[in-house]
């Protein structure tokens, strides 16, 4: 049976909704929740982009069942991976064990902001291998000190570690990001319904581990003003993550996504109240080996409904999945 999450999207919901969201997805069944880690949203008209990991603490605070995960943190540029260790460290130590550390080689909408410039995929998976190589140490609980060709670590330790390990998940999207998350992940992150990214992670040694994937819908008791919210706040989302992970800015994102129609969302994006669009995009995800399965709903008003829905339509559907 596939587990069902349920998405904390910062880039369109303020920080304590989150907090109050994440309460409402427990009690309503959810198995496990996500939260995304940007500086920036998508598309200006979402409007927000609090700090991921303040929203976590808060989160575990609020909740006492549902595992918990970053989806995804970059660690190569805005956050140096010692410093990631530590704040994955304390997420699990607060959440008692229920924190899994989901890493992934980033995008330009985010890391821009340090003035760096934004170096090509091949490098930023040779950072995102070094990047876990140090996390993966510091988290055995001794004085690591490391010298590679990107990131330097001068004898650092962390002091406040969870009694369990903390799992590293790992997004992917082609055949390097995929055998990077065989080597050093315990999970495999992917967007896309793809099996043969499953199939390649399970022969390259990653047989028998999770595998995560998303699902953006828009319920709504009215179908078309469904599409057009779907529309004006994930209109980005046409894109895959070869331009995605290029742009540098919600303005050109906005450009990139102009001449989308809102059918052209819709195509993508179960629209509406009826479940078994939903449970039909789920299945793909299951059919290709995906194990854990999130649902994002988009627009932060609508969450209350959404998840009222969720609790009495679509969650005891996909319990058979």
């Amino acid at each position: 049976m596939a587990q069902i999450g349920y998405t904390l999207m910062c880039e369109q919901t303020p920080a304590r909704q989150l907090v109050e969201d994440a309460a409402a997805a427990e009690r309503a069944g959810f198995d496990y929740e996500i939260i995304s880690d940007h500086y920036f949203p998508w598309l200006e008209e979402m409007g927000h982009s609090p700090y991921a990991w303040s929203v976590l603490g808060a989160v575990a605070a609020r909740t006492q069942r549902v595992p918990l995960m970053t989806y995804v943190t970059c660690p190569i540029m805005r956050y140096h991976p010692a410093v990631v260790a530590q704040k994955a460290a304390t997420m699990g130590a607060l959440s008692e064990g229920r924190f899994t550390l989901g890493l992934g080689a980033g995008e330009n909408l985010n890391e821009h902001v340090l003035g760096r410039g934004w170096p090509p995929v091949n490098i930023r998976h040779e950072m995102l291998g070094e990047a876990v190589e140090i996390i993966q140490a510091l988290f055995g609980g001794e004085y690591v000190s490391y010298r590679g060709d990107h990131y330097t670590v001068d004898s650092a330790k962390l002091y406040d570690l969870p009694d369990e390990p903390i799992p590293i998940g790992l997004a992917a999207s082609g055949p390097q990001s995929v055998d990077l998350a065989a080597e050093y992940g315990d999970v495999l992150i992917a967007v896309d319904a793809d099996p043969g990214l499953v199939e390649r992670f399970n022969a390259c040694g990653g047989k028998g581990k999770p595998v995560y994937g998303q699902v953006g819908i828009c319920y709504d008791t009215d179908v078309e003003a469904a599409k057009e919210r779907a529309h004006r706040l994930w209109r980005w989302f046409a894109a895959d993550w070869k331009v995605l992970a290029e742009l540098p800015g919600p303005v050109n994102f906005a450009s990139y996504a102009k001449f989308v129609r809102p059918d052209d969302v819709a195509k993508q994006v179960p629209c509406g109240p009826d479940p078994e669009p939903v449970i039909e995009a789920v299945k793909k995800f299951t059919d290709a080996g995906f194990t854990h399965v999130a649902l994002v709903q988009i627009g932060a008003a609508h969450q209350h409904d959404f998840l009222t829905w969720s609790e009495k339509e679509l969650l005891p559907p996909l319990r058979t999945l």
